[in-house]
């Protein structure tokens, strides 16, 4: 199919779907506490999300059964909510999809609870700052293998690695869509394949990893780890091209 170019008007829409998840991301952070179970923050975050009069689209995407991946402390990715209790010093990471007016916005970020150490501190500026210091580097008529090539220098720049067969991906009317857009260049070949265009609207989301990233699927069949079984950090933005830059959308 190719990937799309959205009209001024599917921009704006798409903006309003990811607005609704940027807001729905900064409640979030407001009221997790030590002692919330993870299935206390999802039924929140779900309210939330409907109370916009949007729909909470990861629930049923794929057969997942939360509105929420709730990602602790090892998940990279994907965490199914479970009645466990935060307790200070998890990390969690917190991804939400909202669908509204028939179109998507996704994004994701990763927290500490209470006090938490300078290791996971790190972990967590890691995939912060390589997600904003790469959508910084955007501009029209780049490759998407040069993001994928900028994502992985900023990563490893760190001391850290990125993780394997995930990424990012375009959004629209469908929750994922093309271009897949990995946090690693494995060719070399910065200079092949699509170019960034205006109109175009797609998801970054660094996913870090200490030491491997090879990726270990736990018996939920749902979350994702790092087969060094180390706590790993998340971030993600929902970003349109806008004459020449990224503009990014879950920003409020």
């Amino acid at each position: 199919m190719g990937i799309v170019i959205r009209s001024a008007k599917e921009i704006e829409i798409l903006a309003e779907a990811s607005r609704i998840v940027a807001l729905t991301l900064d409640y979030a952070k407001t009221i997790v506490t030590e002692g919330m179970s993870l299935l206390e923050l999802d039924k929140a975050i779900e309210e939330k999300i409907y109370s916009f009069q949007a729909i909470p689209s990861f629930k049923g995407l794929y057969g997942f059964p939360n509105a929420s991946c709730l990602s602790l402390n090892q998940v990279v990715i994907h965490g199914v909510p479970t009645d466990y209790r935060l307790q200070s010093g998890d990390i969690l990471g917190i991804d939400i999809g909202t669908k509204y007016k028939n179109y998507y916005g996704d994004g994701a970020i990763t927290i500490g609870i209470g006090e938490i150490s300078q290791e996971n501190r790190n972990l967590l500026s890691c995939s912060f700052d390589t997600l904003c210091s790469t959508i910084d580097s955007i501009k029209s008529g780049m490759r998407f293998k040069e993001i994928s090539a900028i994502l992985q220098e900023n990563i490893e720049s760190r001391g850290f690695v990125p993780l394997r067969d995930y990424c990012g991906h375009g959004i629209g009317t469908k929750p994922h869509a093309e271009p897949n857009i990995p946090n690693y260049l494995d060719n070399g070949v910065k200079i092949s394949g699509p170019k960034i265009k205006d109109g175009m609207v797609f998801c970054l989301e660094p996913m870090v990893c200490q030491k491997s990233g090879e990726t270990q699927l736990l018996d939920d069949k749902w979350s994702v780890v790092s087969k060094d079984g180390l706590n790993t950090s998340h971030h993600e933005h929902t970003i349109a091209i806008i004459g020449g830059r990224a503009k990014i959308l879950t920003e409020f």
